[in-house]
């Protein structure tokens, strides 16, 4: 596709780009980050699912993808997207992380283009870009975030798990200016179970910090979304009608509600280019 076909798609195309985080590691992040790229696909939209976290990268190993490459051939110009890009369930797309690109402010200006022309050059049309982010507060993780439209934090009822996602929310919030988070509550035993974690954070975020919090909801303990796991599925795919699946449903609805971008911020070249300059901005700052 030519650079004028690219800049045609995605200004009259815009990608809704979504970030999924965690305070902590072991509260489900990815797999939420999967099941709402699957349930999103069925409700008709066309889902990028990008495995962000570059240095323990793992949605193709969770779905039983095959891959060609990743972010780092891109970077290199061994590959385009479009080849490294593999298939999952529901025909999402998946580009597969790689630990090889995670100082992304040492990359020189031909890798940057590169990557920018990568992202503008894919071949259909991309309604929704989901970001499964790296747990905790690294730099790729603020970077990522700051350049997404909407971001999901996903805890569960541990002391642990609310710290951190509060220590996440902060750093973003007061180093970084984002100012709105959503949050799912994974692994509950109930629903009034999980309003209840999510009002915790609010309680302690808005008597300390200038932020918006919107509750996205919750999901269950199910033994039905570990036998997923297990075998290697979205829970929404092997088994639809399980306490899980309705959950992330109800959740994936609501995220498909939210406001699409009508400007060039919503070009999926954009998105790149913004994490590109983020990266920049960091590590002259570091400097």
């Amino acid at each position: 596709m030519s650079s004028v076909q690219a800049e045609d798609v995605g200004a009259s195309h815009p990608v809704r780009v979504v970030a999924v985080a965690s305070g902590k590691g072991g509260v489900g992040k990815t797999n939420v980050s999967v099941n709402l790229a699957c349930e999103l696909s069925l409700r008709g939209r066309s889902v990028m699912l990008m495995d962000a976290d570059l240095g323990l990268a793992n949605v193709d190993v969770m779905l039983g993808c095959k891959t060609n490459g990743n972010l780092e051939n891109v970077v290199s110009g061994e590959r385009s997207l479009d080849e490294i890009i593999c298939r999952g369930p529901l025909d999402i797309k998946i580009i597969p992380g790689a630990s090889g690109v995670a100082d992304m402010v040492n990359l020189s200006e031909a890798q940057r283009s590169a990557i920018i022309t990568a992202f503008s050059e894919v071949s259909e049309p991309v309604d929704v870009l989901l970001i499964d982010l790296a747990a905790g507060i690294a730099g790729d993780v603020t970077t990522f975030a700051r350049a997404a439209q909407e971001l999901i934090v996903v805890v569960c009822d541990e002391p642990a798990s609310l710290t951190d996602a509060y220590a996440l929310i902060k750093v973003l919030a007061t180093k970084h200016g984002v100012k709105h988070f959503r949050i799912v509550a994974n692994m509950m035993p109930n629903d009034a179970a999980g309003f209840a974690v999510y009002q915790k954070i609010v309680d302690t975020a808005t008597k300390f910090l200038n932020v918006g919090i919107s509750y996205l909801g919750s999901i269950p303990v199910d033994e039905h979304l570990k036998t997923a796991v297990r075998s290697q599925q979205a829970v929404v795919e092997a088994f639809p009608m399980s306490a899980s699946s309705r959950a992330l449903k109800k959740i994936a609805e609501k995220v498909d509600t939210l406001p699409m971008p009508m400007t060039a911020s919503g070009q999926l070249e954009f998105f790149v280019e913004r994490i590109l300059e983020l990266s920049a901005e960091s590590g002259a700052l570091k400097e």
